[in-house]
């Protein structure tokens, strides 16, 4: 395994965290010294954003699993806007909307199997969908899935929800 530039100075930002069951580092370095190379239509910045995490369910006699993962971007946001710190907290903010409704679209109403693929049909369907999460939210649900089946027999309460 060869030394990256990155990995021979410290990051500029580094967070950790503690929760469901693991601990979570990040570190993240950034550079604007790429810029010019780029073919990238404005780019004002490449970052490298490094997560390490250990499992704490393991427990230290079945030994704890540590797991590596690197990433690169860039971005159009220059150093001022977004200093490093910036920069890593908008990546965290990603995903938790990837968590929050993605996610959910995805699990509950399988949204990567649809066969609908035509004209404004699958935006029309995401759009569904998102207004029943956020009704659901709206609601007091925190079980999207537990909701909706819940729901799904009884249609009266579907159309109190919705006002009618």
């Amino acid at each position: 395994m060869t030394t990256s530039t990155w990995s021979l100075s410290p990051p500029q930002v580094e967070t950790i965290e503690k929760g469901h069951g693991r601990i979570e580092i990040r570190r993240l370095w950034s550079s604007t010294e790429l810029n010019d190379f780029s073919d990238f239509p404005h780019t004002q910045q490449v970052f490298r954003i490094e997560r390490v995490t250990t499992d704490l369910h393991g427990g230290l006699a079945k030994g704890r699993k540590t797991t590596t993962e690197v990433c690169f971007g860039i971005t159009s946001a220059d150093d001022k806007k977004a200093p490093a710190a910036r920069l890593l907290q908008l990546n965290r903010e990603h995903w938790h909307i990837e968590n929050r409704l993605h996610h959910v679209r995805d699990m509950t109403y399988d949204e990567d199997r649809s066969q609908v693929r035509k004209g404004n049909s699958p935006r029309a369907l995401a759009g569904l969908r998102n207004v029943a999460i956020s009704l659901l939210r709206l609601a007091g649900a925190t079980n999207i899935a537990a909701a909706t089946r819940h729901l799904g027999r009884r249609p009266e309460k579907v159309l109190q929800l919705v006002g009618a």
